[in-house]
Formats: structure tokens, sequence, C-alpha cells
């Protein structure tokens, strides 16, 4: 546990820079760094050097490189964007070195689930309207709108949620883009969190309903309908024929009841957005913990966002359980770098301005502390966007850092919780599945309490170890996967946050 009375955080022995934890005036002196003299202030969450960097040499945090210092950096200097850039330099993938046995806890933690008829288990109970086009969006819209705040004979329906989206058409039939659309479609679909879903489409797009259901296999029956505007004859009779439906399943829908069910069944998407320079020393890694408890419970911890991991997949190879797993792995580093150089950018467009001003550098830095996210079990698995997660234990989804898409893709493989770290302070939430969101610093958390679920600033605070509050973060898990709403879900969040990822060119 962290020193209440500490000026700093040094997270390795190794490490050439210390964490301000509040702001360090000029000219301070850091005894515990030997005497190290501050140079100018420093902000909260900022680095400070406590020993000479020659210009072109590595800089390590968490024992390891984070960039490469762009001039000479003297003892007491800040260290950020003005002095420390990124460095091609060769990771030792090391896949599988180290392995360890998962030491599963028996009996296993449980929650009050959904048990649906086919056994699959959900969190919360919806009716979700999902469209194969842009063009179908607000007729999608009207038909939930109609039972917005109007569903209180059915108090357990959690809503009936629109989820539109950008695109649709002007894409090729075929191909990657409209395979990754069609298998997000899919994934929510079939999402054990809806009773029912309702497909709409215009009828002239690319992305066809027969197409995308004989490509997912799936059929028309008494939970999944389909049909197109054109077909209907016009938004009117559209909106009046899907609200029928809605009205015919929302009977049975209601009867549903929850029942303990072991925790083996939570599937929790790990995401972070708006990070500072505290993420990777309170709220991720007490995430990580809390997926290391659900990993011990036999439950699926999902890591994503691949350009935020970037720099940081050694660390992950090292964990896979066979080189052919930690291969899947680098095998998405190498279309990231291979996509983004086609698109004229490049892997260290992250991190973001605010990242940036809350104390994070590079890219190499952000991915360090991300990464933490995924705790210390070993990696079983690497799945492409939106595909089904099959596997229990920790895994892996290629998906961008942006947060809505990179959470619809989680949601799309099954995620039926979400924990979201935050630094800056995003506001964000997720239908149908429930989005806990984790402070890293106490300062934020009591600022925007209201969208705050859980403070791990009292890790950096000093008074909480990251064991104790990644066993808060858990047994919140277990009451939100129980009914228990989360801050987001009081605020509305969750229908505009549906967002596929879009790969391919629009024309």
């Amino acid at each position: 546990m962290l020193q209440a009375t500490d000026l700093t955080i040094r997270l390795h022995a190794n490490d050439d820079v210390v964490i301000a934890r509040g702001e360090i005036p000029a000219d301070t002196v850091l005894t515990r760094e030997h005497n190290v003299r501050v140079a100018t202030k420093i902000p909260a969450g900022h680095k400070i050097a406590v020993r000479a960097v020659a210009a072109g040499k590595p800089v390590k945090r968490y024992d390891q490189i984070i960039g490469f210092a762009t001039k000479p950096i003297a003892p007491g200097e800040h260290v950020h964007v003005h002095n420390l850039a990124m460095g091609d330099f060769e990771r030792d993938y090391a896949y599988c070195k180290d392995v360890k046995a998962t030491e599963f806890v028996e009996p296993q933690a449980s929650f009050e689930g959904i048990v649906r008829a086919d056994g699959r288990v959900a969190t919360r109970n919806y009716i979700g309207i999902l469209t194969s086009v842009n063009c179908s969006a607000t007729v999608a819209r009207m038909v939930a709108d109609h039972f917005r705040n109007n569903l209180q004979d059915y108090p357990n329906v959690d809503g009936v949620v629109a989820l539109t989206h950008k695109t649709g058409c002007g894409m090729a039939s075929e191909g990657e883009p409209m395979d990754m659309l069609r298998r997000t479609m899919t994934g929510y679909a079939q999402h054990p969190n809806f009773h029912a879903v309702l497909s709409l489409g215009l009828g002239c797009e690319a992305n066809q309903l027969n197409f995308w259901m004989n490509a997912s296999k799936l059929k028309i029956n008494e939970k999944l309908q389909a049909f197109t505007i054109q077909d209907k004859g016009g938004t009117t009779k559209t909106v009046r024929e899907g609200i029928a439906r809605v009205k015919d399943w929302l009977p049975e829908a209601n009867k549903v009841e929850r029942r303990t069910v072991p925790a083996s069944h939570l599937i929790l998407g790990l995401e972070c957005g708006g990070s500072d320079g505290y993420s990777g020393i309170s709220a991720n890694p007490a995430l990580g913990a809390a997926a290391d408890l659900l990993v011990r419970h036999g439950g699926t911890a999902i890591l994503s966002e691949t350009p935020e991991i970037y720099g940081a997949e050694h660390l992950l190879t090292r964990r896979a359980v066979s080189k052919e797993v930690g291969e899947k792995l680098i095998r998405r580093i190498r279309w990231w770098e291979d996509y983004t150089r086609r698109n004229g950018n490049e892997m260290n467009n992250n991190p973001s301005p605010g990242n940036k001003a809350g104390g994070l550098t590079t890219i190499l830095e952000k991915s360090l502390g991300a990464a933490a996210k995924g705790g210390t079990t070993n990696l079983v698995d690497v799945y492409e966007y939106a595909e089904k997660v099959a596997a229990k234990g920790f895994v892996f989804m290629d998906t961008p850092g942006y947060d809505p898409v990179s959470v619809t893709g989680h949601v799309a493989g099954g995620a039926n919780v979400v924990c979201f770290t935050t630094g800056r302070g995003s506001v964000y939430g997720c239908k149908p599945s429930p989005s806990l969101k984790l402070a890293t610093n106490s300062r934020m958390f009591s600022h925007m309490e209201e969208d705050m679920d859980v403070n791990c600033g009292t890790i950096v605070d000093g008074s909480e170890s990251v064991e104790a509050v990644g066993e808060r973060i858990f047994r919140l898990i277990l009451e939100t996967a129980s009914g228990k709403r989360s801050k987001s879900e009081q605020l509305g969040f969750g229908e505009d946050e549906f967002a596929p990822w879009v790969i391919g060119a629009t024309m």
C-alpha cells in the first residue's frame, strides 16, 4: 500500500521517473528520492525524473520503456511531451513464459441472474430494436420512444431500446467491413440481456436483412422478428407494426425471475477512457485484481483496445497459454500497424490531448497502464472484433481504443457487465449490459460523483490497497449483475453509445 505522506509514487526501483501524487511546487526537495530538487511546478499525475537520462536513451516506468529522451533530462525535471517521445525497440514476446496454474475458488461466488430457456444467463431484461442501416434509425427510435416511461405494468422489463448506427449502406455488400457489421448485429440479436429483438431495415440498403440473417445462420422466430420500411408501406405503418410486435412480447418478458447462479456466467468487458497519470496506478490495476477474482471464480474477462496495448503486448504474449494464442495477438498488432499506415496515421496518434493533460505522454506509457486492467491470469484466447467469446478465463478482443466502438464489440461478443476506468471523467453507459465507472483519483470522483460508481483514488491517497479496491469492485460487479442499477443506468445512458466499428470506405 502507498504511504499517504509521500509526495510521489514510485512504481519500480528501476524506474527513471516518479509520479506526482498532487501538484508539486518548484524547488520542492524530494527527500525520498535522495534529495532530488524539483525544477518546475509539476501537475498532479505527471512524471518527474529521478536520475539523469541522456538524449536518445530509453525512459522507464513500470520497469518498462515508455519512450526515449529527445534531449538530455536532469534529475528533478518534468518529463513529458517536450522531452520524451516514441521510438522503435525490440520486444521479447517470450510466448508462454509466465503461464501459471489458475487458483480457482470453490465454492464459486454467485449472483441473482435471469436464466433464459436455452440456459444462457442475463443480467438485464430488455427488448431491442436493432437497425440494419442508418435509414431505419428514426423509425426504430419512434418504436422505442412509444414505450419510454410507459412500462409501469411491466416492472421486470428494463426497457425497450433502439440500437441505431450510421452505416449499413454506401459500402460493399460483401467483405471485411460488412462481415464486421453483421457480426456485431448478430451478437446483439443473440445477447441474453434481450428477451426479444426486432430488426428494422429500409429495404434497398447494402446490408439486406435477409443477407445478414443467412450469413449469420439466424432464422425468424417468436423472439427475433425482422421487416423493412419499404415492405410495410412507409414510416407510419412500420412504426405501428413495430409497436404491435413489442406489445406482444411485453407480457412474456415481464414473467422473468432472478435466481441464484454461479459467477462463471459473467462475461466482463474491461474498458478505460479519459485516462490520466493515475490510471495505471489505481483504477486499472484494481480492475485487474477484480478480473483475476472473476477468472478464479470461473468467469470471463475481456481486455481489448489493441492500439492501447501497443508496446505492452509482450507482457500479454508471455501469459498466453500457447504460442498459437500469443501469435494471434501479434497478428492483430501487425494488422493495426498496416491499418494505420495505409490511412496516413500512426500508432502513437494516442494518447489524446486529455490524456496528455492528465500526465500521459506516449502510447507506450498509456498501454502499460491500460494492460493492467487484464490482471495476472493466463491469456486463454484472442478474438476478432465482435466475435462470440466462448472461452472461460482472461481473453483479448481486437477493438479500437475509441470507447463506444470498443465496448460495442465486447457486448456483441457476449459481455453482460462492463467496467470502465477513467481519470479525466468520461461519462458513458451501455445497453443492454450495465457499465460501472471507476474513478482513478479522489478529486475527480468527488467532482463527478453522480457519474462514478467506485473511487479507486483511495489507492493513490494511501488509504486502501489495490487488492482491497479490487475486492470492492468484484463485489459491486456481482451486485450489479443481480440488478443493482449503475450510475450510468440511473442517468439514462446506453442507446446512443451503440457504435459498430466502421473500417471500410464510405462510398
